[in-house]
This record gives C-alpha cells, structure tokens and sequence, in this order.
C-alpha cells in the first residue's frame, strides 16, 4: 500500500500525543516525516505497526563493510605541578596588588589559596594555584616592599594676569 505525500496518516504525535498526521517527506516508498494535524509539530514518523522492531538504516550507510574507526579521546592537559619550584626558604606572603613579587615566592590569596609565582612581569604575574593559574596584578616599581605610590599632589597657584598683558593694555594707552 502507496501512501501519497500529502495523505493522511496514523501516528502518535510526541508532543501533544494526537495521531492524525499529515505526510511531509518519503524516501522512497517509506515515509520519514509527517506533522501533526492538531499542534503542527513536524517530527519523524513512527510506524506503529514496526514499534518494537529496529529501524532499518539505509543502503548507503550500511554500504562501507568496514566500521569506522573509534574516535580518539581528546587528552585534556592537567598541570599538576606548578613550573617552577617554590622557594621554601621565604615565608608565604599574603598578596596584595601594591606588592611586588619574585618568581618562586609563595603567595597566599583570599580567593585562590596558596600559590606559587611563576611569571613575574612589571604591574602581573602568573601564580600556579591548586584550582589553576590565574595572571594577578602586582605593582610596576623596582622596590621590593611596595612599588605602587601615592602620587605627589598638584600645587595650585594663584592664577595671574598672563606676561603679555602689561603689554598689550600699555599699547592700548597710547593710542
């Protein structure tokens, strides 16, 4: 029995339940999508007659006699130990971004834990923690024990007639 596309069909709809469809696509004499005559939904058909048994698959699938090869597993890259070797000689430092560290220090932060500098760039750093590496802001300057500073403050002076004033209003005068 030929089912035309456009006919009425039998099949349970899966979002609304209703079973009156309407055929959308064949391939060939089997019928592969329809849609529901009560929601609109438009899903692949089901053939209530063939529920228990596996849906055969295509000639051109089953076509190749060899099965494919198993894909490989993406390797996920863990670092479980930080790049360089901490400097146990030091004694673990709270951080703090007006600090400037060293490569090796210790860092202990509030978020993160305690840490170990592995980059140490003017104003970051790279800090290996136990959640990850994280780039840290660290100050800029040279000195070791607070390289950010308080900048000088601007000296107001009182504003003044400009040089060329006198000059200009004495020329006024004489004319």
């Amino acid at each position: 029995m030929s089912v035309p596309t456009g006919a009425d069909i039998e099949a349970l709809c899966s979002k609304c339940g209703d079973v009156w469809h309407v055929v959308v696509a064949k391939v060939g004499e089997e019928i592969v999508r329809v849609i529901c005559k009560e929601c609109g939904a438009q899903h692949r058909y089901r053939n209530p007659k063939l529920k228990n048994q596996p849906r055969a698959r295509s000639s051109s699938s089953s076509s190749s006699a060899s099965p494919r090869p198993p894909r490989e597993a993406k390797v996920v890259q863990r670092f479980d130990t930080p790049a360089v070797t901490a400097d146990l000689t030091k004694a673990v430092r709270t951080y703090k971004a007006s600090e400037k560290f060293q490569v090796g220090e210790r860092v202990e932060h509030p978020t993160f834990g305690t840490g170990v500098v592995e980059i140490a760039e003017p104003g970051r750093m790279t800090v290996f923690f136990a959640v990850g590496r994280k780039v840290l802001v660290q100050a800029k300057g040279d000195a070791a024990g607070g390289g950010l500073t308080r900048p000088r403050p601007f000296e107001h002076k009182p504003a003044g007639a400009p040089p060329d004033a006198k000059a200009v209003e004495t020329s006024d005068e004489e004319q």
